[in-house]
């Protein structure tokens, strides 16, 4: 486990995320209290990554479908 201050964690902010996606990081204040910074996990992936379905809709009955659904 990293630890960092927290004047280091706000000076490398983007370097403490990168460790954090492998490791966990902790965060220690002045004060004495630590935090600790987890990665969610999770691969990287785009929200609009979704596995496709199988249909028997042409591309024309889809088009179709939008244009009705535009008109009212």
């Amino acid at each position: 486990m990293k630890v960092f201050t927290y004047s280091e964690a706000r000076q490398n902010l983007s370097k403490l995320l990168k460790i954090a996606q492998s490791e966990e990081v902790e965060i220690r204040r002045r004060d004495g209290a630590a935090f600790s910074l987890v990665s969610k996990g999770g691969e990287e992936k785009s929200p609009f990554d979704v596995p496709g379905i199988k249909t028997k809709a042409s591309t024309q009955n889809i088009l179709d479908a939008v244009r009705k659904s535009r008109m009212g």
